[in-house]
C-alpha cells in the first residue's frame, strides 16, 4: 500500500508479514541508454536506475509504483537485477505495515544535494550507499 510517509512524501508499505528473501516489487519503466538516462538526471529526473553498463530505467512512469520506495541508511529491502529486471527483496522479516526502503546505492558526487530523512540510527544524513557512510562521517567530522 501506499501513502504519506515520514520519511519522504508517498512511501510504499507492507501490506502482509514478508518474509527474509521474499521478492516484492519490480521497479519498472521505459529501458533507457546511458546518454539519455544521464540527460534525465541532468534535468532532475530522480527515478533513473541503473540496470547495467549500457542501459538504465526510467521509473519516472505514473505505472511504477515502487517508484515510491524510499532510501533508508537502514533498509529493510534490496534491489536485485535478475535478467534485466530490477526487484526488491526482502533483507529480513518485514511487519505489515511497515515501511519499505531500500539504500539507493548513490555515490559520493554531490551527496551535500542529497540530504537523508530517514531517521536510522545509522543514518549519515544523505543518501550514498553504505560503502561511502565512513567517508561522509569522517568529511562532516563524525568519524
Amino acid at each position: 500500500m501506499f501513502k504519506p510517509s515520514r520519511i519522504h512524501g508517498i512511501g510504499g508499505f507492507a501490506w502482509v508479514d514478508l518474509r527474509k528473501g521474499q521478492r516484492i516489487i519490480e521497479y519498472i519503466g521505459p529501458k533507457i541508454s546511458k546518454a539519455k538516462g544521464l540527460a534525465e538526471l541532468k534535468q532532475d529526473n530522480a527515478y533513473i536506475f541503473s540496470l547495467d553498463e549500457a542501459y538504465d530505467i526510467d521509473g519516472s512512469v505514473a505505472w511504477n509504483p515502487a517508484r515510491f520506495l524510499n532510501h533508508s541508511c537502514a533498509p529493510n529491502c534490496e534491489a536485485v537485477i535478475v535478467r534485466e529486471r530490477i526487484w526488491l527483496y526482502a533483507l529480513r522479516r518485514i511487519k505489515a505495515g511497515e515501511e519499505l526502503t531500500y539504500n539507493y546505492g548513490l555515490g559520493l558526487g554531490d551527496f551535500e544535494e542529497r540530504p537523508c530523512h530517514c531517521g536510522a540510527s545509522v543514518c549519515v544524513g544523505f543518501m550514498v550507499d553504505e560503502q561511502y557512510f565512513a567517508t561522509v562521517r569522517h568529511r562532516r567530522g563524525q568519524a
